[in-house]
């Protein structure tokens, strides 16, 4: 089963997937979050919490 984050705006909820990093942290991919919120996007000042 996969294990999912949810993400709610504007009461409207949203669930995108999470994954395991190479250093065993968890991560959410939100490769789909502008589109399927018609463009809500992130900001990450300082890239603290930004893997690639």
């Amino acid at each position: 089963m996969s294990r999912l984050a949810t993400l709610e705006i504007d009461g409207k909820k949203y669930e995108f997937p999470l994954v395991q990093g190479t250093e065993n942290e968890t991560a959410i991919n939100i490769k789909s979050l502008r589109g399927v919120t018609g463009g809500v996007t992130t900001i990450d000042p300082g890239y603290k919490n930004t893997g690639s």
